[in-house]
């Protein structure tokens, strides 16, 4: 079941068989060692039905084909053995009984003497053995896959959960005539589906549950993307257990989880989210069909913040000496692949004066009764929901922290903690309730990819197989994170219909599209067909689903409609391009004539800019073949430009390269070094000038940053540079 890929062209394998068992909730017990970069502990799984035949009612859910019209294999053609059917499986529920997914795939996971077909893992991974059973009459096990990759598995075991005191109430399981075995199933399979407004309960009992005792070991085999259980004599998925417990190590080089150092120097971690997302720091199910819960216990050196994308405000437990303990917990199912983990010497930063009164004015939002019909009718699985919450409602400014390394107190004084409240106030403005009850906001180190929390969407992402298995494509392909022409389509798709069908009747759908899907996942053509069904027939102004993919998706460069708004714009004299326009003919006629000194003609006045403007300038002024140094210098103080954001000096950047300007080639080595995910780019354009101290200034800042940059970028800059 070895699937070796080349990541400069292959996709990205999603290899857990979600149709046959869903996880519902994770528990994840872990230390983090810096010394050795190892997280370390264990996690335990408890496992709903699977999702091949329940009633697919969303266009953005796939319709299953049945056994007899789909190949059953993970990343091979060929087809699946099926193996005879018990009819005590039978579920007259389903209509089908679960079976195993035994395809050429997974029986190549092991050879004739049970030990791993990849021989380099050996001595990395410590496995059990699988044995067939002989007492199965030639039927097979039923295999639970994952998705694991760069783990070191340790052990794996049946959970005990009938072992727990006081789970009774919550189970209908019969305990004097029932099996062990069921008795254990049905504790989790009721446990899994306890009403929402008993999840304080539900997360006590998880707890419990997942300290129970282990009740025997179960067969296991790891591969490059997978982690493959078994347990003999449980041939179906309705048979295999619904809680166990994985003991496992993240390995130093796992792609999941960056160890690097922050803006001051000192040590952190994080998760990178891309590009493969959680697999590389616990086994887990990828495929975003997969929605869970979980709940988190992280231990580490008292020195170190421990923040989580969780629902809680956590706060340090003291352990031993020495040693910290932080508890997070979600309530809301959600993909894997959503769940992060930034360690190190964060600071929180408070403000140290009151955001003035017109930051913090409130604006309460007008909900229509349309908006509270749907805030009423959740059509998301059950869960804790705050759009149920009267008083959700109405909060404008959730509960929020912010953390960063102490040595950026003062930027973040100035220019971030005065932003946010008013940021979170717009968008409870513009979407309505906020889905959550509070926000942790870190500054990340500078090596943070800028597309890093991309993440896998449920989208045509190639052939999925009846287990549930499919591919992300080009998901290995280290340059196309590189490639974001569909976020700035996207994003110019989004403004062209809030101007075509105008901002209030926009801004309006938009509040009943997040009441409606809020807690499902859903597809672009969902959002394109109900905004469209929202709107008369006779407002569209012609504008189609079928349309709209054509011009915007299908079609390569800049959309008609796009060209045709940015004609108009440059026609007006005041408007961005317009007012851009003007200084740009100033700053050609600068560039002509030598700077006049005293008693010569009066300098030229150049009107202020704001970033979006600068920007614009700056790509204007790309275009001229020659800028003199005397320009470039003036251009630099006139706008302050080392001092912008890190668009504006990215362009800044492409103006020093092409014009050889050697006096800011520092500020390109500092952006190299600051802003490494942007930076990407300008190593291509140092190496492509065939100038010799570019060149040197391309290697001198690689060497400097390649142990911490993201892998992925080094990669793609490994290949510029040698």
């Amino acid at each position: 079941m070895d699937i070796k890929l080349d990541p400069s062209r292959d996709d990205l394998p999603l290899m857990a068989n979600t149709s046959h068992m869903l996880v519902k909730h994770y528990v994840l017990d872990l230390d983090v060692d810096f010394g050795s970069r190892v997280i370390e502990g264990t996690i335990v799984l408890f496992f709903g039905d699977g999702n091949r035949f329940k009633k697919q009612t969303s266009s953005t859910q796939k319709t299953f084909q049945t056994e007899s019209e789909e190949d059953c294999t993970f990343g091979t053609a060929e087809p699946c053995d099926v193996p005879e059917v018990d009819a005590s499986t039978y579920s007259p529920q389903v209509g089908y009984s679960e079976f195993a997914v035994c395809g050429k795939g997974d029986q190549d996971a092991f050879n004739n003497d049970g030990n791993h077909d990849n021989q380099e893992h050996d001595s990395e991974i410590s496995s059990s053995k699988y044995c067939c059973d002989t007492e199965n009459h030639g039927r097979k096990d039923f295999l639970l896959v994952l998705d694991c990759c760069d783990l070191s598995v340790l052990k794996v075991e049946e959970v005990d959960v009938a072992a727990v005191p006081g789970l009774e109430r919550f189970t209908k399981a019969p305990k004097l005539t029932t099996t062990p075995e069921k008795l254990r199933r049905e504790i989790v399979r009721d446990l899994v589906a306890l009403p929402a407004d008993g999840w304080r309960e539900q997360l006590d009992c998880y707890t419990r549950c997942s300290q129970a005792p282990g009740c025997g070991e179960l067969f296991f085999d790891t591969d490059n993307w997978s982690l493959q259980i078994r347990k003999t004599g449980a041939q179906t998925a309705a048979d295999f257990p619904h809680a166990i417990r994985i003991r496992y190590k993240t390995k130093p080089e796992g792609q999941s989880v960056t160890w690097t150092s922050d803006q001051s120097g000192r040590p952190c971690l994080y998760t990178m989210g891309s590009p493969i997302n959680n697999r590389a720091l616990f086994p887990c199910q990828e495929p975003p069909v997969a929605m869970s819960t979980w709940q988190a216990t992280v231990r580490a050196a008292a020195s170190f913040v421990v923040l989580m994308s969780g629902e809680n405000s956590a706060k340090p437990t003291p352990l031993r000496e020495g040693c910290m303990s932080w508890y997070y917990y979600v309530t809301m199912p959600m993909p894997a692949s959503t769940f992060t983990i930034a360690v190190g010497y964060w600071t929180e930063m408070k403000p140290k004066t009151s955001p003035s009164d017109d930051l913090v004015t409130k604006r309460p939002l007008l909900l229509s009764k349309a908006d509270f019909r749907y805030a009423e009718t959740c059509s998301h699985v059950e869960y804790p929901c705050r759009f149920q919450n009267a008083s959700a409602a109405t909060q404008e400014i959730i509960p929020h922290r912010v953390f960063a390394p102490l040595c950026l107190e003062g930027a973040c004084q100035e220019a971030l903690l005065w932003l946010i409240p008013p940021c979170l106030s717009a968008a409870h403005s513009v979407l309505g309730t906020h889905p959550f009850s509070r926000l942790d906001i870190l500054i990340v180190p500078a090596n943070f990819p800028s597309l890093g929390m991309a993440r896998p969407n449920k989208e045509e992402t190639g052939h999925v197989s009846a287990s549930g298995a499919s591919v992300v494509k080009h998901g290995l392909n280290p340059e196309k994170g590189f490639m974001q022409v569909h976020y700035l389509k996207g994003y110019f798709l989004l403004r062209f219909l809030a101007r075509t069908l105008g901002k209030e009747t926009y801004f309006s759908f938009l509040r009943k599209f997040v009441h409606l899907f809020h807690g499902q996942l859903i597809l672009s053509q969902d959002f394109l067909q109900m905004l469209l069904e929202n709107i008369p027939e006779d407002e569209r102004l012609g504008l189609s689903v079928e349309n709209i993919v054509r011009d915007w998706l299908e079609c390569s460069g800049i959309p008609k409609a796009l060209r045709e708004e940015r004609e108009a714009e440059d026609c007006a004299p005041r408007g961005l391009t317009g007012r851009v326009g003007s200084e740009v003919a100033k700053w050609i006629r600068v560039n002509r004539r030598p700077r006049k000194r005293k008693g010569g003609k009066q300098e030229v006045a150049f009107e202020k800019l704001t970033p979006d403007q600068i920007v614009l300038l700056l790509e204007y002024l790309l275009e001229q073949k020659t800028l003199s140094p005397q320009t470039l210098q003036r251009l630099q103080q006139t706008y302050r430009l080392q001092e912008q954001d890190a668009e504006v000096r990215h362009r800044w950047c492409e103006l020093v390269i092409k014009h050889k300007h050697t006096k800011a080639y520092e500020q390109v080595a500092r952006f190299l070094q600051e802003d490494q995910a942007m930076g990407v780019y300008l190593y291509g354009e140092l190496m492509v000038s065939e100038d010799a101290r570019q060149q040197q200034l391309a290697h001198r800042c690689f060497e400097l940053v390649k142990e911490h940059m993201d892998r992925a970028s080094a990669q793609v800059v490994s290949e510029m540079l040698f």
